[in-house]
């Protein structure tokens, strides 16, 4: 398979740059560095927009799209476009893992506990520990869940949070029992990729 790179023309106006497609610009950069900054031109903002629905501090998303944009850029030679793949969904799944590991770390030095000797609060500690990992797993399956689709979001919410039974979504949906297993399957497959690296 041959490779596309721009040209020296393909870039000389800022109307121009627009229209070439992400997964030139990244080969591209692959071979001129420079050529990335057209990357991070396009996708700053939105990168920025969902790391900060994730950690919810504008501070530590700036970080998080940085760290993101490292290793889109290390990792470049390794994405390959498909049918089914754009270098626009592999960029966000990027993102999006860097977002949860920060707030997994983030929340982790939070959470510690000073060693205590005392043996009658232990359990205390066990207890506190077990509460922190709830809400941690709480807030990353929310972060996951609020920038999926709505609707879909929706479904995995009422069946997986709520613990609603099937027909009674359906009947909430205003759709069929057989639509709304082939809709919770797909949610179920789209949430996967994106906790998955």
């Amino acid at each position: 398979m041959s490779k596309e790179y721009l040209t020296i023309e393909d870039h000389s106006t800022a109307a121009a740059a627009e229209t070439i497609p992400d997964e030139i610009v990244l080969q591209t950069a692959l071979e001129r560095p420079a050529v990335f900054g057209m990357l991070v031109e396009r996708y700053q903002a939105p990168f920025l927009r969902l790391a900060e629905r994730v950690v919810r501090n504008r501070a530590e998303a700036e970080d998080v799209v940085q760290d993101a944009f490292v290793k889109i850029y290390r990792y470049g030679r390794r994405f390959r476009k498909g049918e089914d793949r754009k270098f626009s969904s592999w960029a966000y799944k990027i993102v999006l893992n860097t977002a949860i590991t920060h707030y997994h770390k983030v929340r982790k030095r939070e959470w510690q506990l000073p060693e205590d000797t005392d043996p009658t609060i232990e359990q205390s500690h066990a207890n506190f520990r077990r509460a922190a990992l709830d809400r941690e797993t709480e807030a990353i399956v929310g972060s996951v869940l609020g920038v999926m689709p709505e609707e879909l979001a929706r479904l995995l919410g009422a069946y997986y949070l709520k613990d609603k039974p099937y027909k009674i979504i359906a009947a909430d949906e205003g759709i069929s029992l057989g639509a709304l297993k082939m809709k919770l399957f797909r949610a179920r497959k789209l949430f996967r990729r994106f906790l998955t690296p």
